[in-house]
């Protein structure tokens, strides 16, 4: 298969699979999604819908999160992880979003980023799944499976996200991204991977990938 084979063949796959594509991180609004996604940072989807009701409770807006202390958002947080951190810049945005931005999440790239705590993957979540812009966020599933298909060298997640996006269609990006994470959860893990299970990889993948699979299982 050449390359826009292989894309085709990914892209009906995982629409066969996945034709609807539910989002991981409970939301109701931009603001909420943000918080939530920033959370996310080396932590599960799961453990952070436990832990945004318990917020969102308290502060589901900038201005009542305002009116915490950082200490009061981390002791809500601490279970995900980084909580120092990330309650700082939860507090530090939400002044940022009420001061800069009327109290609203902008629409746009450049002004996300400079928010504190946010990076381009969290600032491509939103953008996508917020607002339906275009963007196509790598995480940790996309960037192993862009590489076991042999579709990226792999050697850093922008390099990842720059062969997606000349990969495949525009238009299918905010779909896409979601059903390749949705992909590697279930049929192409880190760990515990089953390579019969998963007929993408099996089908297209790389072959040095492919060969050290089977060598490790003789």
């Amino acid at each position: 298969m050449n390359k826009q084979e292989k894309v085709d063949f990914i892209i009906s796959t995982l629409n066969t699979l996945y034709p609807e594509i539910p989002i991981p991180l409970d939301h109701k609004d931009p603001y909420t999604l943000l918080i939530a996604v920033l959370l996310s940072a080396q932590s599960t989807d799961v453990r952070v819908n436990k832990i945004t009701p318990l917020l969102f409770k308290k502060a589901d807006n900038p201005y009542d999160m305002v009116k915490l202390s950082v200490e009061d958002i981390r002791d809500i947080i601490k279970p995900v992880g980084l909580s120092p951190m990330k309650s700082k810049g939860i507090y530090g945005l939400s002044k940022i979003l009420i001061e800069k931005h009327d109290g609203k999440v902008p629409q746009n790239f450049e002004d996300l980023e400079a928010l504190p705590a946010v990076g381009h993957k969290t600032a491509s979540v939103v953008m996508s799944q917020a607002f339906g812009v275009p963007a196509f966020p790598v995480d940790t599933h996309i960037h192993r499976l862009m590489y076991r298909w042999d579709l990226t060298n792999g050697k850093n997640v922008v390099q990842t996200e720059k062969d997606a996006k000349r990969l495949f269609p525009k238009n299918l990006w905010n779909d896409l991204h979601l059903q390749i994470i949705w992909y590697g959860r279930e049929y192409s893990p880190a760990r515990g991977w089953d390579l019969e299970k998963d007929i993408i990889t099996k089908t297209i993948g790389r072959q040095s990938v492919l060969k050290a699979y089977y060598k490790k299982k003789s």
